[in-house]
């Protein structure tokens, strides 16, 4: 099971995510420098201890309704080779790790293979700030992806549950910044 440190991060995440994310395609704000705090989210293990994976929610405060975003985060020792640049979040110093290079996860071979193994039923979801602590709200439905499938990432997060039938669903919860809870699809498998 992955360790969660108490520690510090330098730049923190969220201050990475607010230089990044006004420039990915699927971002609908209007702001260019976005007010962020961290909503929700979940952890999944590396088989190989070696890579961080982080499913972080994160609600933009300065639209006149809050936007909440799905942000997969793939934690390195090193550079990720292969990858667009865009799929560097940047880097980071971290307390006890020294400095961590931050995917985005779905450009990140190892984070997209445990959604892939998650959606099976195969990886168990982890709470995202305590160390060898399953989280029973993150919910798995339907059927996870095998050959014939792929995984999407919802990245703009809209409360619903995924409606009974459909293809293999990550559902997972989020909070408001006025403290009102939400669930919502995380992520599908979907066909190729």
């Amino acid at each position: 099971m992955a360790m969660v440190h108490r520690t510090t991060m330098k730049p923190t995440k969220l201050e990475l995510l607010t230089g990044w994310l006004p420039k990915q395609s699927w971002y609908v704000g209007d702001a260019e420098t976005p007010e962020l705090v961290k909503a929700g989210g979940f952890r999944l293990d590396d088989p190989e201890g070696a890579v961080g994976i982080e499913f972080m929610v994160v609600v933009d405060t300065t639209a006149q309704e809050p936007v909440a975003y799905l942000v997969p985060m793939g934690y390195r020792g090193a550079e990720l080779e292969g990858v667009p640049g865009d799929a560097l979040i940047g880097t980071s110093e971290h307390g006890v790790l020294g400095t961590r290079w931050i995917y985005d996860g779905v450009h990140d071979p190892v984070v997209t293979a445990q959604l892939r193994a998650l959606l099976r039923g195969e990886a168990i979801p982890q709470h995202q700030s305590e160390s060898d602590t399953p989280d029973p709200t993150v919910t798995v439905h339907g059927t996870g992806p095998d050959d014939g499938l792929d995984v999407h990432v919802n990245r703009v997060l809209r409360p619903t549950e995924a409606a009974p039938g459909s293809s293999g669903r990550v559902v997972a919860g989020w909070t408001w910044p006025d403290g009102t809870a939400a669930r919502g699809v995380l992520a599908t498998a979907v066909p190729r």
